[in-house]
């Protein structure tokens, strides 16, 4: 990738450390792109950040309907959760309503990012299981759908009905053709796109609740239930929950493995993607962050803003060395 801006900056004292460069994008309800930093037309894996693009087929399908799926198991379809008590709860509720267990997955076990769920398994000397896994509400999305559409058990493979049906979804609002896709940590299939289609796929969740399409109505829920749990989306600590409730559910924003993160503004009408090239999440943290305030839609005194830009770094007697700060004239 080419034509990268300098977006973030670590200063240490009155010397700049380190720098993250990367491409941003905000397009509107037509689709344009209004604003652009680097190369809006970079290609890139969105990762865990198009996973409410990855739920489209689950919700327009009318399996979510079909198995009664709550609002809160659909913010959940679009998690990256902690593998705190209420996300694995709520998994293992959910795979029991479908008369599945643990063994129907294909995401694979993984260590919860929760500090008491972690210190739990250790303490009673557990293995990790796939419901601890953080894409395991994803994956419950897909194991609704194929039970819905009656596949095969491998819904991971690319060419399975599942996966043919978010592919569709996902070129249908990126508004552009995949070149391909990698396989994610999860072992689903995560199309690439460029930075631009990845923002019109937000802009499209953005202008969802104006239209009257069955893609639209399912695209709007998605947004709604983001925004109404997000608790469900990530957890305690994580940058998406704290600033999604710091915006008081006006905005549902979505990170990715390797710096990616959208946001989905249904006021502005506006959809936003980022993507930092050295794949840092503390810089990717900062630069959403410093584009959601500069769009009035966070408060920058909000202590969740706080925490991730403009932030003071303290070395270990908390003494104030430094801070990362969004580079100048970024996003201005």
């Amino acid at each position: 990738m080419t034509g990268a801006e300098k977006l973030v900056e670590v200063w240490r004292g009155p010397f700049c450390e380190s720098v993250h460069y990367g491409h941003a994008a905000i397009v509107d309800t037509h689709g344009a792109v209004i604003r652009a930093w680097g190369d809006p037309d970079a290609l890139i894996l969105p990762r865990s950040s198009c996973k409410m693009l990855q739920a489209l087929p689950l919700v327009e399908s009318g399996a979510a309907d079909a198995a009664g799926l709550s609002e809160k198991q659909l913010a959940l379809s679009c998690a990256s959760h902690n593998g705190a008590a209420i996300h694995t709860d709520a998994v293992q509720s959910w795979l029991a309503d479908m008369g599945m267990t643990d063994e129907d997955f294909r995401c694979g076990p993984q260590m919860p990012d929760d500090i008491p769920a972690l210190h739990a398994l250790i303490k009673t000397d557990s293995s990790p299981c796939q419901y601890h896994n953080n894409c395991s509400g994803k994956h419950s999305g897909f194991l609704t759908l194929n039970r819905h559409l009656g596949g095969g058990s491998e819904y991971v493979e690319p060419d399975h009905p599942v996966q043919k049906a978010v592919r569709e979804a996902f070129e249908s609002v990126t508004g552009m053709d995949s070149p391909g896709y990698g396989i994610d940590g999860c072992s689903a299939p995560n199309f690439a796109t460029t930075v631009t289609g990845l923002a019109r796929a937000m802009a499209f969740f953005a202008n969802a609740h104006n239209g009257s399409s069955v893609r639209e109505k399912a695209a709007a829920r998605l947004t709604r239930a983001m925004a109404a749990f997000p608790e469900m989306v990530a957890g305690e600590t994580r940058a998406c929950t704290e600033l999604m409730r710091a915006m008081n559910g006006r905005v549902a924003i979505k990170t990715g493995a390797e710096a990616v993160f959208v946001a989905i503004i249904p006021e502005l009408g506006l959809g936003v993607a980022l993507k930092i090239l050295d794949g840092g999440t503390r810089a990717s943290e900062c630069a959403i962050t410093a584009i959601l305030a500069n769009l009035g839609v966070l408060d920058p005194n909000h202590p969740a803003a706080r925490k991730r830009m403009n932030v003071p770094m303290l070395n270990r007697r908390g003494v104030d060395t430094g801070v990362i700060r969004p580079a100048p004239g970024f996003p201005a």
